[in-house]
């Protein structure tokens, strides 16, 4: 039962003979990351195979959200519109479609549970980690968007899994790196955190995800994945009776001093039933897990009847599908959607013969090293932000940048090339919150194929031509 709990991920695109012997005696699932999809839908369909033959049971998991988050599309931006301009559109037909379009690609290559949506309320636009992968800072329409989405994934029969309870949207700080934390009262965190959870409950979410933030109007001492009066919401005031899935336990967050066992300890105890444990688990750390979890078990800090009902209702987690007709994105609808979602500040200035320049800023590692924005022509290093001498000072720039608003070094960077007179435009892939630099700026609520479509539609009006 201890390994059927666990949701370890590995590296590469073959399942490692270590991995297959734990699947082999019960282990619960793997979670799928970059470098297992790196070689296209038919090896990642093979892998997906070969897991499911070492354990017919096993769940395969992997965060696909559309947008900005993508496992299955690293290469080139997402074929589907990611959360924030799904909201911003406002269109639920159309969030519930995007849904249903990637589950059934997900179920075309057997993966069995999606990490998503993002059922977090963007309140803080200084988030670091979360920031367009929300559908907005509105708690009702994140509600709404976030209800239709899991209606589309699950019709496929893939199961979503609704993040990060009880709400990661008003933090300024990434729970991979450290503990962030909420400060609302409780009537805040109902009337705005638990709206959209409760939404995709009834809509019948068949998981719901932890994070790893303290609410001290909830809890003063526990992040939320390890604590049994926050995870109680879940299940008694919003009437949750499926599985509840950790965020990855290698976050510090979760296990910073005190190590992955006895994190996973803790959030059994707490209420959790899948945990997941992160990417590269090797196996000795998968069964340093076990015989923690079997250890606290037989001390009696962790019931043998709470580790039975988390094993159930991992084996019993699955949904029918019921959807049918086209299962391939709409493109033209959804660079219509684009197009809606973004907003232009001020006259752009005429970009015949422009060259694009991207602030190649590291994404969170939520989203991961994938291709964002347009194709640039010109990559610069944030740490050297000056435009080459060899660029002639006639000619036109379209500057690219990804939430410009919380480093202060493009924005002087920005500010510094208005000052300078040459033309340019800058387009913000990141969460709508550049501030003014003295430039034109297209804000497009997230990176995707459709909002590139949408974007160069707006530049070619300007006189862009490549």
């Amino acid at each position: 039962m201890a390994l059927q709990v666990l949701l370890p991920g590995f590296h590469g695109t073959t399942l490692p003979e270590d991995h297959r012997a734990l699947l082999e005696q019960g282990l619960g699932g793997i979670c799928y990351f970059g470098s297992n999809t790196a070689d296209g839908p038919a090896s990642t369909a093979a892998l997906s195979a070969a897991i499911r033959s070492a354990n017919p049971r096993a769940v395969v998991a992997v965060d696909e959200e559309g947008g900005d988050v993508s496992r299955l599309h690293t290469r080139a931006p997402s074929p589907v519109l990611g959360a924030a301009a799904l909201g911003a559109a406002d269109d639920l037909a159309l969030t519930e479609a995007v849904g249903g379009w990637i589950g059934a690609e997900l179920a075309a290559v057997g993966i069995t549970l999606d990490l998503g949506p993002v059922a977090d309320v963007n309140t803080d636009p200084d988030n670091p980690v979360i920031g367009t992968r929300s559908f907005g800072d509105v708690p009702e329409r994140v509600a709404t968007h976030a209800a239709a989405w899991t209606r589309g994934l699950q019709a496929t029969g893939v199961a979503a899994c609704a993040k990060h309870f009880p709400g990661h949207g008003d933090t300024a700080t990434d729970s991979h790196l450290s503990l962030p934390t909420v400060d609302a009262d409780l009537a805040t965190l109902v009337h705005r955190e638990l709206v959209p959870f409760a939404a995709v409950v009834a809509a019948g979410a068949a998981s719901v995800m932890t994070s790893h933030i303290v609410v001290p109007a909830l809890d003063p001492d526990r992040p939320a994945t390890l604590s049994p009066v926050v995870l109680a919401v879940l299940r008694e005031r919003l009437g949750f009776d499926g599985v509840i899935v950790s965020d990855a336990l290698d976050m510090a967050g979760a296990s910073a001093g005190r190590g992955i066992p006895e994190a996973a300890v803790l959030a059994l105890v707490a209420g959790c039933d899948l945990l997941c444990l992160g990417p590269d688990t090797p196996s000795d750390l998968v069964e340093e897990v076990v015989d923690a979890v079997v250890a606290a078990v037989d001390a009696g800090r962790l019931t043998r009847a709470r580790l039975v009902e988390a094993a159930g209702r991992v084996r019993a987690m699955s949904v029918p599908v019921t959807a049918t007709g086209a299962r391939t994105p709409d493109r033209q609808r959804q660079v219509a959607a684009a197009a809606a979602a973004l907003v232009v500040d001020g006259d752009l200035p005429d970009l015949g013969g422009a060259l694009v320049v991207s602030v190649e800023t590291t994404a969170n590692i939520a989203v991961g090293a994938v291709a964002w924005g347009l194709e640039p022509d010109l990559p610069l290093d944030p740490s050297s932000l000056v435009v080459p001498a060899t660029v002639a000072a006639d000619v036109p720039l379209v500057v690219q940048v990804r939430d410009a608003h919380r480093r202060p070094e493009v924005l002087a960077f920005l500010a510094a090339l208005a000052a300078s007179g040459r033309a340019a435009v800058v387009v913000e892939w990141g969460w709508p919150g550049t501030r003014d630099v003295g430039l034109a700026i297209i804000s497009t609520r997230g990176s995707s194929g459709p909002g590139v479509a949408a974007v160069t539609e707006v530049l070619r009006e300007a006189g862009w031509t490549r």
